[in-house]
């Protein structure tokens, strides 16, 4: 085998390994029987179905409500986080860093039951706002890795340029660095929000009576065989959203293109 090929079928079998299943997963979803193993035809049957389920629309919205309060948060005290650690540097602010990065390598079962023992300690009821604050936790971080990450190129000569000209340290923030740093804020936004609604094992934790997100919806759903076309429909749709939101988030974080 010549070296040269073997990269390329390296990578094609990585590709296989991790995509074959979920095209299984499509391709099942748009099946007429109900058991994988028997192809009984194309049909949307199940798509029809999934509209159906009341349970399942009540669990997306919980979903969708707590990823936008996640990320909107996450925005906020991410990009904040990010300013403090990329424009002061001290010992305190180490300490910080290391603060903000460790959500990232931390166990979700393990995050997830400190935050549940919290909630119990403080006599917290577990809701949809617990499951809101479990989620900012995390989500922050990547936020603030994804925006600081924009300041590390980022031209702050435009700043005092501005302040020169006679712009407050308000008007420039909103003027000035808030435009240019959007992009990177809005992919942080929505890698939050990608991080939020397809989040299982923090969630079951902190989650209290009727406060199902359709993570964990799905789980107990996994349990009735019956429910499982019902799912592969499911989750062809949320991989079609997922997919949106990284490539809108790729294109957010590109580099502006240099004019010639």
């Amino acid at each position: 085998m010549r070296p040269s090929k073997v990269p390329l079928i390296t990578l094609i079998l990585v590709l296989v390994f991790f995509y074959l299943p979920i095209g299984f997963l499509v391709m099942n979803s748009f099946n007429k029987s109900r058991y994988a193993s028997n192809w009984g035809g194309f049909s949307t049957y199940w798509y029809e179905r999934l509209w159906e389920r009341t349970d399942i629309l009540a669990a997306l919205g919980n979903s969708v409500k707590i990823a936008t309060m996640a990320s909107l948060l996450s925005m906020v005290l991410g990009t904040a986080a990010a300013f403090a650690l990329e424009r002061y540097k001290s010992k305190l602010q180490d300490a910080h860093r290391l603060l903000v990065t460790v959500p990232l390598v931390l166990p979700d079962i393990l995050m997830g039951m400190s935050l549940l023992l919290l909630f119990v300690s403080f006599g917290a009821q577990l809701s949809l706002y617990t499951i809101t604050i479990a989620h900012v936790t995390f989500c922050l971080s990547y936020v603030a890795l994804v925006v600081q990450a924009r300041l590390q190129d980022f031209d702050f000569n435009v700043v005092e340029a501005a302040r020169d000209l006679g712009a407050t340290k308000t008007q420039a923030f909103i003027k000035v660095t808030l435009p240019l740093l959007a992009p990177g804020i809005f992919a942080g936004g929505l890698l939050a929000f990608t991080l939020s609604i397809d989040d299982y094992v923090i969630t079951y934790f902190v989650k209290g009576p009727g406060s199902d997100t359709l993570p964990t919806l799905v789980y107990s759903m996994i349990k009735k065989s019956k429910d499982l076309p019902v799912i592969n429909a499911l989750s062809s749709l949320m991989l079609l959203v997922t997919f949106a939101v990284v490539a809108v988030s790729q294109r957010l974080t590109r580099p502006p293109a240099t004019p010639s």
